[in-house]
């Protein structure tokens, strides 16, 4: 499942359309947003890149309600609903999961970025919407840019809630690591480079998991509460070197099938145990 008009390419698509004929499996890409589209004809409705969503969440959401209820959607509908929203941080912080630090600044707070620097002790913060993808509208504030981050704050204040996090340095040469787990398997791992609103997304070729990665990719994944069937962990070592939790993509995250064929595959057998199983 996709949407209409896609923000950027998908690199996953083609392979996995290629890796399901192979397998037997009759699939076709649809778009969430297309009102002409009948999804009870799907046995089965595998989110991809739905990357409109944050813009039309209200409308996304009421359409994972129908897919859920005509077909069967994967990841389910209350994964869905739950990780719309990066509120989600602050409770799986609250399992006792190590996240980098986040501050929660709801929709039509005054709430001054001045304030939060000055309780949490930051100087370099990133601040960015709680519904959002593909960094939209995610934007950095060193030392200095003060009054230019207040004024982004109030602006995306304005249309909903927001989340401010410190800038971890570690993102610009260790990399931020997405852990792809497929099903029960942490099948690969990708480097990224930093990115901010309007930036092209920078992904290395796969890359070793570090033992105390895959303790926290499976640590996270314990702790939702539902079946899922894909997921990507995103992390970064904080200040102190240890991996903290950055994002936890369960909606449409891109899963990097290029860099790794075995996760292709674990897909593409995941989707077929779910359709055995009627």
């Amino acid at each position: 499942m996709s949407c209409r008009e896609l923000p950027e390419p998908d690199p996953d698509a083609g392979p996995l359309s290629g890796a399901l004929i192979a397998a037997g499996i009759t699939a076709e890409v649809l778009a969430w947003d297309d009102p002409d589209v009948d999804w009870s004809k799907a046995r089965l409705t595998v989110l991809r890149s739905s990357w409109n969503y944050p813009l039309h969440l209200d409308a996304f959401v009421e359409w994972a309600r129908v897919a859920a209820r005509e077909s069967q959607l994967w990841n389910p509908l209350p994964i869905v609903v739950w990780n719309a929203h990066k509120r989600y941080l602050l409770e799986l912080a609250q399992r006792d999961i190590p996240v980098a630090p986040t501050v929660l600044v709801a929709r039509g707070s005054g709430i001054a970025l001045e304030a939060v620097l000055e309780a949490r002790g930051w100087r370099d913060v990133v601040v960015k919407p709680a519904v959002s993808a593909a960094s939209y509208r995610t934007r950095r504030f060193a030392t200095g840019a003060v009054k230019a981050g207040e004024t982004h704050l109030r602006a995306l204040a304005a249309d909903g809630d927001v989340l401010i996090q410190p800038y971890l340095p570690s993102v610009e040469d260790y990399g931020e690591r997405s852990l792809i787990w497929i099903d029960g398997v942490l099948t690969h791992a990708v480097r990224k480079s930093p990115r901010l609103d309007g930036q092209a997304e920078s992904v290395s070729e796969a890359v070793e998991i570090m033992p105390a990665e895959a303790t926290l990719a499976r640590r996270v994944i314990g702790s939702v509460q539902g079946p899922i069937m894909y997921g990507r962990i995103d992390m970064a070592p904080d200040r102190s070197g240890e991996p903290v939790l950055m994002e936890l993509e369960l909606l449409e995250p891109s899963l990097f099938f290029p860099q790794c064929p075995r996760a292709l595959d674990c897909f593409v057998a995941a989707i077929r145990r779910r359709l055995d199983a009627g």
